[in-house]
């Protein structure tokens, strides 16, 4: 049993000066019980809290430690980037080396403009398909979550699936009056849509793979069929990769499926884990933003040169060494594998989903193929099971609607462990 009373200090102490003691809801545990764990360091696969704690880390920042934490090229990126200046305002190098590779990485990216956050990268790709198109209304799917501008929190997934609370207050009805909603993996949802709408549709925003509401992937030829009806409609097919982007291979989700977008955002992968994010796409879209085009759209911090360094050796290392995702996939699926394998023995009503490096366990009955389906889930369960694993020395996020992230840093070693720890806890809720 791990002690915390150092995180529970910090906790108690960050309540009286941040919103629930976090800045980000899903930090809190509010989900699966118990006091959040402060960290202090990590390296590699690993994670050590205030308390001297070291936990596998599963959740690599949300995704963009793809490498792992603490990786020697990327931090003597760092370390050289800041002894420069930490941030300029004005236009740096490597952003136009960054730029360059992310067009030469992927091949529906002609053009793509640095911003701060995989939120603001979708609200500038959603400006930016509105002013190309002289639309206004968006179609998202429920249960994918597209960070939190106004328009994005209508039946979104991630925290707000987790807390509850179907949208947020403090977004005003006309903000969100032209976002339609349909459902995920379900084509005939989206042609209901687009046919009632056939001239006011801009775009129609996606996870291709739904890793914000744990990990549902699309069913066969759901992505292609949604491409076929954009061109259609004349509506544009924006791919929310923040999670999928340079993760499930080189060249994201759209490379491993084989369906192109118009426009593309990105996350922090692309900061190595800083605060970074970028969309990109067809040249005639992005032309459309200022200072060429009438799409308003800036950012001081945009670029920033110590992002960007960290960037650029995180994605040149993936380039170089495609045999990484190679590794990183066949884990995943071993991983899956093997836990499938250990619900199956133990008759535990447990759904094992996941893509490449991403994974989800479900407790349900039920498959999981969309929204309604994930909010069958035990989350009652999930947070025994949470609690459990953390006591053991395995950290995945603290709710049942997030991913398991694999990294390059982990062994198999690590996913035997890990394994094992979850045998145990299915071993003592379901064994007869």
């Amino acid at each position: 049993m791990s002690t915390s009373s150092r995180s529970e200090a910090l906790f108690a102490r960050a309540k009286k000066v941040i919103p629930g003691g976090v800045n980000s809801p899903v930090r809190a545990f509010g989900a699966v019980g118990g006091n959040p764990r402060f960290i202090a360091s990590a390296d590699k696969e690993m994670i050590t809290d205030v308390d001297g704690n070291t936990y596998i880390d599963y959740i690599g920042s949300w995704g963009p430690m793809i490498l792992g934490h603490n990786h020697p090229a990327i931090l003597e990126a760092v370390k050289k980037a800041a002894e420069k200046g930490l941030s300029f305002g004005a236009g740096c190098p490597d952003e136009v080396d960054m730029a360059e590779l992310i067009c030469e990485m992927v091949p529906s990216v002609e053009m793509v403009r640095m911003v701060n956050s995989g939120t603001e990268a979708v609200m500038s790709a959603i400006r930016a398909a509105r002013g190309f198109t002289g639309r206004n209304k968006i179609i998202k799917f429920e249960g994918c979550y597209h960070g939190h501008c106004d328009a994005m929190l209508v039946k979104a997934g991630s925290g707000v699936m987790t807390s509850g609370v179907p949208d947020s207050a403090g977004v005003p009805a006309g903000c969100a009056e032209d976002t339609l909603t349909a459902v995920y993996n379900d084509i005939e949802s989206v042609r209901a849509l687009l046919s009632r709408f056939p001239e006011d549709v801009a775009a129609v925003i996606i996870e291709p793979v739904a890793a914000n509401m744990g990990v549902v992937a699309p069913k066969e030829g759901f992505l292609k069929e949604l491409r076929g009806l954009c061109t259609e409609y004349g509506t544009l097919l924006i791919f929310d990769e923040v999670i999928t982007g340079f993760r499930l291979g080189i060249d994201g989700a759209q490379g491993y499926y084989g369906v192109t977008p118009d426009l593309t955002t990105f996350g922090k992968i692309i900061g190595a884990g800083m605060p970074v994010g970028a969309y990109g796409g067809r040249r005639e879209i992005m032309e459309m933003v200022s200072p060429v085009g009438k799409v308003y759209q800036a950012g001081t911090l945009s670029g920033n040169p110590v992002a960007m360094a960290a960037g650029l050796a995180q994605l040149r290392i993936l380039k170089a060494h495609p045999e990484l995702y190679r590794g990183m996939n066949e884990m995943g699926a071993y991983f899956r594998e093997r836990l499938g394998q250990l619900a199956e023995r133990y008759q535990a009503p447990c759904q094992v989903n996941g893509v490449g490096s991403l994974s989800c366990l479900y407790f349900s009955g039920e498959p999981v193929t969309d929204y309604q389906s994930a909010k069958q889930s035990d989350v009652k369960e999930f947070g025994e099971y949470f609690r459990y694993l953390l006591d053991h020395g395995i950290y995945v996020a603290p709710s049942q609607f997030e991913a398991i992230f694999l990294s390059s840093a982990h062994t198999k070693e690590d996913i035997d462990r890990t394994l094992s720890v979850m045998e145990a806890y299915f071993d003592s809720r379901y064994s007869k």
